[in-house]
């Protein structure tokens, strides 16, 4: 049977990662984001009253949904004018999370598969409770025994957010116009040395998807998961300066890490997602089998 404590653990963790869905989480007092119509996001009150202060880009809240002004009503107006309110209150106090201002652009839209309504700084995606997207990659070697090992990476200590965790072996967000594929190949090249020709050989497996809170405000997120087999004679090489080291680690250990706090918490998602399809975690051993499941793809 599995580890008990283990398992708890784990439960545990996915539950923190969906804790918007929890009773008692701040989802009964949030305000709908809507564009055109159409829900994007949730606005927590304290956001909602900073909010106010621009009645020429958001509507006053009504029905219970917080939208743009009517004029706004293409791709670019949207973009810019939520930008310039943005570059204006970055620096109050209580907007932690712009502090750490990205220039990066993120697509808005209800669901992956609608054309995007704007673009947004990622920094302030949690403050709109906007999805954000973003592709993973798990790196793994079969051995000549057949057995099986992960490769981890551990985060640059300098890094912005969980400096010094566990991560998986390349990953990033899906930025505004780049591709799902084209990212992949990108963040393998720039954060662990991988060939273009190795990177594309990763296969497309599944996505993981959760919504949390924390004081930087909502977190939709739905991570692309893509398995890359790498040959037994290859290191991955630290590239751009976000990684600090790699490790080539069997599957008991990588399962044993994986509900230690030294490990991202979205990444030990993402592994936990790989050992159910590697058969790993097996439903007549793992009495929380149908819960993880439920855990890793809870979406709106």
């Amino acid at each position: 049977m599995a580890n008990a404590a283990w398992s708890d653990k784990m439960l545990q963790l996915l539950r923190r990662m969906n804790n918007f869905y929890s009773p008692g989480s701040c989802r009964a007092s949030c305000c709908r984001f809507e564009i055109a119509g159409q829900q994007v996001g949730w606005i927590r009150p304290q956001f909602a009253s900073v909010l106010s202060r621009y009645p020429e880009v958001f509507s006053p809240p009504q029905a219970g949904a917080i939208s743009l002004c009517q004029g706004l009503d293409s791709y670019g107006s949207r973009s810019e004018a939520v930008d310039a309110v943005l570059q204006t209150v970055r620096q109050e106090a209580s907007l932690s999370c712009l502090r750490g201002w990205r220039d990066e652009k993120y697509e808005v839209m209800p669901r992956f598969c609608d054309p995007p309504l704007m673009w947004m700084e990622r920094a302030a995606t949690s403050l709109f409770g906007v999805k954000r997207y973003g592709v993973h990659i798990n790196g793994y070697t079969v051995h000549e025994s057949g057995e099986l090992s992960m490769w981890l990476a551990r985060r640059s200590p300098t890094k912005q957010t969980y400096p010094g965790l566990l991560d998986n072996l390349a990953a990033g967000g899906l930025a505004a116009g780049i591709g799902i594929k084209r990212t992949l190949v990108k963040e393998c090249e720039e954060e662990a040395c991988i060939p273009e020709a190795l990177a594309e050989t990763a296969q497309p497996v599944s996505t993981v998807s959760y919504t949390y809170e924390d004081e930087e405000g909502v977190f939709p997120e739905s991570q692309f998961v893509f398995d890359l087999e790498l040959p037994p004679d290859f290191k991955p090489r630290i590239g751009d300066g976000e990684v600090q080291d790699f490790y080539l680690l069997p599957i008991d250990k990588v399962k044993e890490l994986l509900v230690t706090d030294e490990f991202k918490p979205n990444c030990a998602m993402v592994v936990l997602d790989f050992l159910i399809r590697h058969s790993f975690i097996e439903p007549d051993t793992e009495p929380f089998y149908q819960e993880f499941i439920t855990g890793l793809h809870q979406t709106l």
